[in-house]
């Protein structure tokens, strides 16, 4: 039966489907979202990576293109800025919701010349430039997703905090009961990061040298082909580690190797850009494994009720025993932890939730 409403037009901008868990939610997003009051089209900048074919699967337009231009030279800015203004004006969205990181502002006054909606979601921490000041004054509205973000526009009424959704049906340990590493006889840590030195690995490799236990091992899931992933290689080597750690590179389904754990570690450093709302966490606290993570910004927001799995950030004696704490903890502790922290995610991180605040927020909008 056709809806007797007119469907609201919706155009998400995103980087890419290639890197960092938002492509994810976003793609649970634009599935979830109530298809007779919704019409959704997509725009990125290449069809990279495997969850790209999975959102093609969902039968809406994708289109590749740049929305965003450099800012200089400035006076022909308006000029460059008109390829994006047709496309938007051509397809006659009604609001186009952005999913970039950066704080470029370019795409916000192509979409705000032309007199449509334009908010963004705001996925990383920082706010130390101009360029994030004009970005969100352009913006009608600005989505936030752990409380300390809300400080960054103190006099900006039109904002909300809507955390990050997970689908607990796709992140479900259950579903890889039979792959568990059961009786190795190894308790097994994992960390899944875009390897880049804000992401702190080298405090993980050196707690574990510090606990010097050859019964712990540590999976490392991140394209390392970079300076940074080769110093933590030749830093696993130098510490006589080479035994306990396994670099598995990039991984398009990161499930099965996190349904093996018996612990993740997420040691972001406290400097540099930090996390927003880091899903390969809440991923790990979804498949029902305990966690640990540093007390920073993004990390303190999701493990908020928790705060005994948290450490200071680059502090490797306190993560060691936190780790040895874990570690000699019997089995059955470890498990009721795990399910205590999916059972946070269910109900704390919910995509239905997710969804409808921001059905309400788009019909807000258009109204």
């Amino acid at each position: 039966m056709d809806s007797i409403y007119k469907k609201i037009k919706i155009l998400y901008t995103i980087p890419n489907f290639n890197t960092a868990g938002s492509g994810k939610v976003l793609y649970d997003l634009v599935k979830g979202l109530d298809k007779e009051r919704f019409e959704v089209s997509i725009v990125c900048n290449h069809d990279k990576g495997s969850l790209f074919q999975e959102v093609k699967t969902l039968g809406i337009p994708i289109y590749l293109v740049n929305t965003t231009v450099s800012l200089r030279p400035y006076y022909t800015l308006f000029f460059r800025l008109r390829l994006f203004k047709n496309f938007v004006r051509n397809h006659e969205f009604d609001i186009v919701h952005s999913w970039h990181y950066s704080s470029d502002w370019t795409e916000a006054l192509a979409v705000r010349l032309i007199g449509v909606k334009w908010l963004y979601t705001k996925k990383a921490m920082g706010f130390n430039h101009i360029h994030w000041i004009i970005r969100s004054y352009l913006a009608n509205f600005v989505i936030t997703i752990n409380n300390e973000m809300r400080a960054y526009f103190p006099y900006k009424k039109q904002q909300a905090l809507i955390p990050l959704g997970i689908d607990t049906d796709y992140y479900n340990a259950k579903l890889f009961n039979n792959q568990r590493l059961k009786d190795d006889g190894k308790f097994h840590i994992i960390t899944v990061a875009n390897l880049v030195p804000v992401k702190g690995i080298e405090v993980l490799l050196k707690a574990l040298k510090f606990i010097n236990n050859k019964n712990i091992t540590l999976t490392i899931v991140g394209d390392n082909r970079s300076p940074y992933g080769d110093s933590l290689a030749k830093m696993a080597i130098e510490l006589k580690l080479d035994q306990q750690v396994v670099f598995l590179g990039k991984q398009a389904d990161v499930r099965p190797f996190i349904a093996q754990a018996d612990l993740y570690i997420i040691p972001t450093l406290d400097e540099g850009r930090k996390e927003g709302r880091p899903m390969a966490l809440v991923e790990a606290m979804t498949m029902a494994v305990p966690v640990l993570g540093s007390n920073i910004s993004g990390i303190s927001y999701v493990l908020k009720d928790f705060p005994e799995l948290l450490f200071p950030a680059s502090d490797i004696k306190e993560l060691s025993a936190k780790i040895e704490t874990l570690y000699n903890k019997d089995s059955n502790e470890r498990v009721l932890l795990g399910k205590a922290l999916r059972t946070y995610c269910e109900t704390h991180f919910s995509m239905e939730t997710f969804i409808n605040a921001h059905e309400l927020l788009y019909l807000k909008l258009t109204k």
